[in-house]
């Protein structure tokens, strides 16, 4: 069994874990799972988040605004992020950015992602970044701001990659480099820098084969780094222990 597991983004305040989100949660560490960083989408899921980082020493939190939870923003959400991150276990600002798969005022959507942007740098905090068919702004955003931070989930080619380096952030890769026609997910896979590379779920979403379409968990980062290390020509568990401490690095976490 591979060990050492770091899940760098999740959702387990979604509600698929609802009916059994303690016993999954508690059974992490003896089926590898080390560290999970869970992150937010709104004010009340950082909330959440806090609540499981308390509960479970292994968890961490992430607090942030997503582009698809604009609605009813508070105009005092930055104070009210600033906040939720002074918690010792808060380590992240996200998820936030940019989605332009769905119909989202695009004008509003650029004005929260910036504004956070640059909370982020008055906090000295990473950002994990949310970027949906919206590669050309996002990029043109983190050029200005020059955060430190992920791009979760990355969906970027090669050529993007090499823009996303140039700015010194990571990248997290998930279950789609698994997929059977992933070839895209696959060329990344082999080109990122080892010591920019982070693995992540964004369970309860994007299970790798041999799950996929099924309910994704922490635990199935095994099949994720298999497929990359097999990529890359190296072990599992070296890869594996080369991303918890990016993770650990980005996040700050000792």
């Amino acid at each position: 069994m591979l060990n050492n597991i770091f899940d760098a983004h999740a959702h387990y305040d979604d509600k698929w874990f609802d009916e059994d989100r303690d016993s999954l949660l508690s059974a992490m560490p003896e089926r590898g799972v080390a560290y999970i960083v869970n992150a937010a989408v709104d004010i009340e899921t950082a909330r959440t988040a806090l609540r499981y980082a308390e509960q479970y020493p292994y968890v961490y939190a992430c607090a942030g605004i997503h582009p698809e939870n604009l609605d009813g923003l508070a105009g005092n959400y930055l104070e009210q992020l600033t906040e939720l991150l002074k918690h010792p276990k808060a380590v992240a600002l996200g998820e936030i950015g940019l989605d332009y798969h769905w119909d989202i005022p695009r004008e509003e959507q650029h004005r929260v992602f910036e504004e956070q942007l640059r909370l982020s740098k008055e906090l000295d905090v990473p950002v994990v970044i949310h970027d949906r068919e919206a590669h050309g702004d996002t990029m043109e955003l983190l050029r200005k701001y020059r955060p430190k931070g992920l791009m979760h989930c990355f969906s970027g080619s090669t050529e993007m990659l090499k823009e996303v380096m140039k700015l010194g952030l990571y990248i997290s890769l998930g279950g789609t480099v698994t997929f059977k026609n992933a070839r895209v997910p696959v060329e990344v896979a082999a080109a990122v820098p080892l010591d920019r590379l982070l693995l992540e779920t964004d369970a309860p979403y994007l299970s790798p084969v041999p799950n996929r379409g099924k309910r994704n968990d922490s635990t199935n980062i095994a099949y994720t780094a298999a497929r990359i290390a097999e990529i890359r020509g190296m072990d599992a568990q070296e890869l594996i222990d080369v991303t918890t401490e990016n993770a650990k690095s980005l996040y700050g976490i000792k």
